[in-house]
């Protein structure tokens, strides 16, 4: 409990501890992006085999909106000129030492209806990053 400091009393907390809060837009994308990383994990282990399904050595992050971005970067995923996610190669002996996939949360909510919609385009952005990055035949993601 804390000290109200306007007269109404002592407060508590928004919501009982056994209830879980309400989650923003952004944190139902992240989870969305993480469950669809997933899924492909599975897909791929179902596919190929437990042992070269890993992704854990590849980073996925979310950022709003892309930075800006010049016309000859490569691995980037893109509708009408505006990029939905981009795929930064691994760079050995410096902090970037693992391949990193981010998903850019804006332009892609801009581009669906709903969330069937939402997901789709989610799990095909992701899945055409990784059949990049992993040198895969551009059938082996698809669902």
């Amino acid at each position: 409990m804390r000290r109200d400091r306007h007269g109404r009393g002592m407060r508590g907390p928004l919501a009982p501890s056994a209830l879980p809060m309400r989650r923003t837009p952004a944190q139902e994308f992240d989870f969305l992006v993480m469950d669809t990383v997933v899924a492909i994990e599975r897909h791929l282990a179902d596919t190929l085999g437990a042992h070269s399904a890993s992704l854990g050595h590849i980073e996925f992050a979310v950022d709003e909106v892309p930075p800006p971005m010049h016309v000859y970067d490569a691995d980037i995923v893109e509708d009408r000129g505006v990029p939905l996610a981009k795929l930064y190669p691994a760079q050995p002996g410096t902090t970037a030492a693992a391949p990193r996939i981010v998903v850019y949360r804006r332009p892609i909510e801009l581009r669906v209806d709903g969330r069937l919609e939402l997901e789709m385009l989610v799990r095909s952005v992701l899945a055409e990053l990784l059949v990049s990055l992993l040198n895969l035949p551009p059938g082996n993601l698809e669902p």
